[in-house]
């Protein structure tokens, strides 16, 4: 079995790839070759071309794939929005099947009546490889099905996704089959000589507070205790109903035991009721307890199973993790789950919605949960090698709310402290601790609010900042040094906005920052932003010596959108790229 990687970035890179490998083939005499497709570009004409390419310079190649929240490429989290894993068979005796079906909560069944079908037709299937789009649909009737299957199969897989969690919007295609918002694709694997090896990992741990499903339907949990679901949320964690709860509950999934494996459920929504509609089916009378995110429980478990694969000698590992476990780790920190992975084996997959696992003849739908399959052809070959796993005290960030797990024990004032705590935790970057994102985002919603009011004549200034070549400190001089970059650089933020009257930092994403002012003339905001860019080009780092910074300004202009303002200064921000870097560029409407 051999495996190549490939990204889409244009026809010629692209085409350059394909030929290299049909070379390959065809001097090393390839029996079976398939493509995995996963893409977080969402546009469909996108992907189609890639697929288009694919039949007309591998005709006889099969291909399948699905939308994803992001790619893992050589074990790490990429960039790359179209990535391509191509495995080649070189045994006569390994065999593919390529199915794919409508899939919904009215008609799963029919799909797995016609997998089983094709099972029992072809008795050498061993392994089955998913994916399906399952976003609000309950798993346990499929799961059940698929629980019935031939004792000796391995299933294991994903549900498509998006990179905007949010959005219910996710594809599943296939070679003749197209694009199905509504689909489940199996891809059947065996013969004597093809062997696959899975497994999970979680490492989150529960709380010690354990509660009851009083009522539940499916994927709707009503009651815990006999109370509304989300006032669990609220008491313990101090969470409101707002449309930070998905991101805010991301690290708090509810632990619960089924068929003996302990699995997670997230939170996804809090309906008018006050009840949850929840990433998977909730049974009543079930016992659940919050679980948090353990780095170091998570860390052990990759080693000790990271070692079991090592054992297993495999010539290809894909990967299946949850986007929860994204949002958890943050990106600088998420490939340290998966990149060692790949010195045993090229090591390739995607951020799932939900992750799927046969284990002891049960079927399970798991969340934010680590998926990972190691395969080989024949028998393994040479020595068995050391898995080198991660080591936890390199960790760069570590999330802030398994520091803070023993305040649901704590008394009356020492739990209202620590959440005090958590929710600051939920609306700053881990590493920075500015604003995030969606917090810096709600701020300038807000400040465009109060600024609409005709009363209310204060300004709004945008500053946004991005480090000049980041990419490079980060490639000649490690993470580390990229981190200490952006920390000098979130400090002198931090500094400049507390002197001013009213200003927001935020990290808008990586090595882009954010600075809301309100109140504050155009002069002064442009002297706000040449103070930062100056401030930081003088800090001498020690690798990296000294960096620089392009700003973008701009002022709101009455009546316009967020959108509009923020689309505007990344364009200001643009320009002083493009003008040479290190300066200071404003933008009028």
């Amino acid at each position: 079995m051999k495996q190549f990687h490939l990204t889409y970035e244009n026809d010629k890179k692209f085409l350059n790839k394909l030929n290299e490998i049909r070379e390959w083939c065809e001097y090393n005499s390839a029996y079976k070759v398939i493509f995995r497709i996963y893409s977080d570009d969402m546009e469909k004409e996108h992907i189609a071309h890639v697929c288009d390419l694919l039949d007309e310079n591998m005709p006889n190649a099969l291909y399948f794939g699905c939308t994803s929240n992001a790619n893992i490429l050589d074990g790490a989290l990429t960039e790359t929005t179209i990535l391509l894993t191509c495995t080649i068979f070189e045994y006569k005796s390994t065999q593919v099947k390529l199915l794919q079906y409508p899939f919904t909560e009215e008609n799963y069944k029919d799909a797995v009546d016609n997998l089983k079908k094709h099972c029992e037709e072809n008795p050498w299937v061993n392994s089955i490889e998913m994916h399906a789009t399952i976003m609000n649909m309950s798993m346990k009737g499929y799961c059940d099905e698929m629980s019935t299957l031939r004792k000796d199969i391995q299933v294991f897989g994903g549900g498509a996704f998006n990179p905007d969690m949010d959005d219910e919007t996710a594809y599943v295609f296939s070679k003749g089959n197209g694009f199905s918002q509504h689909g489940i694709i199996f891809l059947l694997l065996g013969g004597e000589n093809f062997h696959a090896y899975s497994t999970f990992i979680s490492g989150w741990k529960p709380l010690k507070r354990r509660f009851r499903i009083t009522k539940a339907d499916k994927e709707v949990l009503y009651e815990l205790d006999g109370k509304p679901a989300f006032e669990v949320y609220k008491r313990y964690l101090n969470i409101e109903k707002n449309e930070n709860f998905f991101s805010n509950t991301l690290e708090f999934p509810l632990f619960l035991e089924r068929e003996g494996v302990n699995i997670l459920r997230c939170p996804l929504s809090v309906n008018d009721d006050d009840s949850l509609v929840m990433s998977s089916d909730m049974e009543e009378n079930a016992y659940v307890k919050i679980a948090y995110g353990d780095p170091d429980t998570i860390l052990n478990s990759i080693r000790e199973d990271g070692q079991k694969i090592a054992d297993f000698q495999p010539e290809v590992i894909q990967t299946f993790s949850c986007a929860a476990r994204r949002a958890f780790w943050g990106d600088m920190n998420i490939s340290k789950e998966t990149i060692m992975f790949k010195d045993v084996a090229p090591t390739a997959g995607f951020y799932t919605h939900g992750e799927f696992l046969r284990m002891d003849d049960n079927m399970l739908n798991f969340n934010v949960t680590l998926v990972i399959v190691a395969m080989r052809e024949g028998d393994p070959v040479g020595e068995k090698v050391n898995f080198n796993g991660p080591t936890f005290k390199k960790l760069d960030k570590i999330p802030m709310i398994w520091r803070f797990v023993s305040f649901i024990e704590a008394s009356t004032a020492e739990l209202e402290a620590m959440n005090q705590k958590l929710s600051l935790a939920a609306i700053t970057d881990g590493l920075t601790r500015l604003y995030n994102r969606a917090e810096i985002e709600r701020q300038i919603n807000k400040a465009l609010e109060r600024a609409a009011d005709e009363a209310n004549d204060d300004r709004v200034h945008l500053i946004m900042l991005d480090i000049d070549n980041f990419k490079k400190v980060n490639d000649i001089y490690g993470h580390k040094e990229g981190d200490n970059v952006i920390i000098a650089l979130s400090d002198i933020l931090r500094q400049v906005a507390e002197e001013l009257p009213q200003a927001s930092a935020g990290r808008w994403g990586g090595e882009e920052f954010m600075l809301l002012l309100e109140g504050n003339s155009t002069d002064e905001a442009m002297a706000a932003a040449e103070k930062i860019r100056e401030s930081f080009s003088k800090v001498a780092f020690e690798s990296a010596g000294h960096q620089t910074v392009s700003v973008g300004v701009t002022q709101m202009q009455k009546g316009e959108s967020a959108d509009k303002m923020c689309n505007r200064v990344d364009n200001a921000l643009y320009m002083a790229k493009e003008a040479g870097k290190n300066r200071v560029i404003w933008l009028d409407a």
